[in-house]
């Protein structure tokens, strides 16, 4: 069984490198155009061959999404940036559209072209025909059972690849049109509203004053939704599927999001490659997967078609047990320079963890300080502070705090 490369999301540079840090093989980004995330930060060219000098020093790998479904004006320019994107040495596109990939084609005969989930492949016949435009890696359709994942696998030359973490669109692999026609912003062009998490109400055509909601539960109606994706429990399936590769969803997610699901992740292929036969889940994986926000979780098609309350959150509130409040950015001695992320006080029992799951601790905070060595009650999101710990704390340690 061939170990599958993990594959982690990061919409910044310092999202990428927390994400190899924390586990990744590879880590797929995207540029300032031709991406399904226009909304989040993205990476200028200067970024990406940064992004790629950090990930190939440490043997990792750079995966550029330009997967939006393009128009003739989105066309413009694209030949020009493919071929700067090559000079930098990225190790595949992920690309949607058959117009983007024949340009590809055309301008870097020698790029792996990976085939983005927003296409739907969701039978052999599909893949194959993928295979023979010279796709390298398809990412199927979520849409699928583990048996059809398979079956899949068997009988195609392209490597596979599944998502296995992270949030889902109620619409077919993401391919939505309810925020182009309610918003005008188009989910297929990388800028979706997610109207499929807003609240609604039934106006009857004649009487426009009237109000009529529709209630599923005490917090309202949410009827479009869909909890999040979680495998965490199934890696043995997913070895023995045949799958080359599995995808954290969240490229406009946070870095604490990132860190923890990646990590999680890692732990659990390592262990299961390292010995089959003596591989046991841990609940304390998902139990860490349940520290990040997260709207319920669900297995959604692999073991089989889920039954209506499988994909249903009946709140469109986040369930989130912890905050991230800080990041280690230097240590010297027993005393870290912190970046606040969010309000640190005197007196807080924060969790202090890294890339291993196994030397995660606790640590009450009974000396914090500025630059100045003034001591401080409080420190707010954007400070720079200095605390003393009893155990030698790591660059690149994630701070966090339990929500009463």
């Amino acid at each position: 069984m061939k170990k599958p490369e993990l594959v982690a999301p990061a919409g910044n540079l310092e999202k990428l490198k927390m994400a190899i840090d924390y586990g990744a093989d590879a880590v797929y980004i995207g540029g300032k155009r031709w991406s399904l995330r226009a909304r989040t930060d993205n990476f200028t060219l200067s970024e990406i061959e940064k992004a790629t000098d950090y990930a190939h020093k440490r043997n990792r790998k750079i995966y550029i999404a330009l997967n939006i479904f393009a128009h003739n004006k989105h066309f413009v320019g694209l030949g020009n940036y493919i071929k700067k994107l090559s000079s930098i040495g990225i190790d595949a596109y992920i690309v949607s559209d058959p117009g983007i990939i024949s340009i590809i084609q055309k301008v870097s005969p020698e790029a792996n072209i990976h085939l983005s989930t927003q296409v739907s492949t969701s039978n052999q016949h599909s893949a194959e025909f993928w295979g023979k435009q010279d796709i390298k890696r398809i990412v199927l359709s979520r849409e699928l059972s583990k048996t059809e994942i398979k079956n899949i696998a068997k009988k195609t030359k392209c490597g596979i690849e599944i998502f296995i973490h992270g949030a889902m669109c109620i619409a077919h692999s993401g391919r939505c049109l309810l925020s182009s026609f309610m918003t005008g912003r188009s989910a297929n062009l990388g800028d979706c509203a997610q109207p499929c998490r807003w609240k609604y109400f039934l106006n009857e055509e004649t009487r426009h004053e009237e109000y009529f909601p529709v209630f599923e539960g005490e917090r309202g109606t949410f009827i479009f939704n869909s909890k999040d994706l979680c495998l965490i429990e199934h890696i043995p399936e997913i070895f023995k599927a045949g799958i080359h590769a599995i995808k954290i969803e969240g490229r406009m997610k946070g870095l604490y999001y990132i860190a923890c699901v990646t990590r999680v992740y890692r732990t659990a292929i390592d262990e299961y490659a390292s010995n089959p036969s003596k591989y046991r889940f841990k609940k304390t994986w998902l139990d860490e997967l349940e520290k990040i926000s997260h709207r319920g979780y669900t297995t959604g098609f692999f073991l089989n078609k889920p039954s209506d309350e499988a994909q249903v959150y009946k709140s469109s509130s986040y369930i989130k047990n912890y905050e991230f409040v800080g990041i280690v950015k230097a240590v010297k001695s027993n005393i870290a320079r912190i970046e606040v992320r969010n309000k640190i006080c005197f007196g807080d029992e924060l969790e202090i963890i890294g890339p291993s799951l196994e030397n995660d601790y606790k640590e009450i905070i009974t000396n914090m300080t500025d630059k100045d060595s003034n001591r401080l009650k409080f420190a707010n999101h954007g400070q720079i502070v200095f605390i003393k710990t009893k155990n030698k704390l790591k660059k690149g340690n994630l701070l966090r705090r339990r929500i009463n």
